[in-house]
């Protein structure tokens, strides 16, 4: 199931990771169409794509603007959902219903609206996919972790019960762990970016931190076998073993 000649809508597809699998479905001659709130990132990224790849901008939290970006979007074979707000470790005595609303409104709801949004316009191929993103933190205890490990959770859970509500589309996810991007770095000076790394790097039995265009080849993987779905595939390194 070559991704040849395939439209591939991303949201959040404008850096870091989403952009990565843009580029990725792009050299392997797929039409990516990628989406964000922001114009400006919008344009960006397409200044980094082929020609060809098409833009859009997008409000998550308006079920409007989402019926609009599948009407523009027109007939797609995968749905590909990046979007996330940076993630702060938070402890329980902050973790308060706003702090949690706020962040799952983007990872978790923005996601269920796109697929809403798609499925009602009739415009995802009962042929193609539908690629989530998690993360290792549902597999790694620790302190300040219960936002992030909760939702990653709840991305794994909505996945596989996605993969039998809308089967014969396959719905899988992808469980980044840390990624050299901007999700990971923000807020962050150039020097504790480096040290941040660095001590992942020497942390992890691959022996180095993950790059973008690493964990693009899961979303790709995950478009184009035939028979993966309702499947969380792991890609951090090793890092849920040490």
């Amino acid at each position: 199931m070559a991704l040849e000649g395939q439209r591939v809508l991303l949201v959040g597809g404008t850096s870091g990771l989403g952009l990565a699998v843009a580029q990725a479905v792009a050299a392997r001659g797929a039409t990516p169409v990628v989406a964000s709130r922001n114009r400006d990132r919008v344009e960006r990224a397409l200044s980094a794509l082929p020609a060809g790849a098409e833009g859009a901008t997008v409000d998550l939290t308006d079920a409007t603007s989402v019926a609009g970006l599948a009407e523009r979007a027109g007939a797609i074979d995968h749905l590909v959902y990046t979007a996330g707000e940076p993630l702060a470790l938070t402890m329980l005595a902050d973790l308060t219903t706003d702090v949690a609303a706020r962040f799952y409104a983007t990872r978790l709801f923005g996601a269920l609206a796109v697929i809403r949004a798609v499925r009602a316009a009739g415009t995802l191929s009962t042929a193609g996919s539908v690629v989530l993103t998690g993360g290792n933190a549902s597999q790694r205890s620790a302190p300040g972790w219960a936002l992030g490990a909760s939702i990653c959770g709840a991305i794994e859970a909505l996945t596989r019960q996605l993969a039998l509500e809308l089967a014969p589309v396959r719905v899988n996810a992808i469980a980044p762990g840390v990624t050299r991007s901007p999700m990971w770095a923000a807020g962050m000076s150039d020097d504790e970016q480096r040290a941040m790394f660095d001590q992942l790097a020497g942390s992890l039995p691959v022996g180095r931190a993950g790059e973008p265009e690493d964990v693009a080849l899961a979303y790709v993987y995950a478009m184009e076998q035939p028979m993966a779905t309702g499947t969380v595939l792991l890609v951090d390194g090793g890092a849920v073993l040490v």
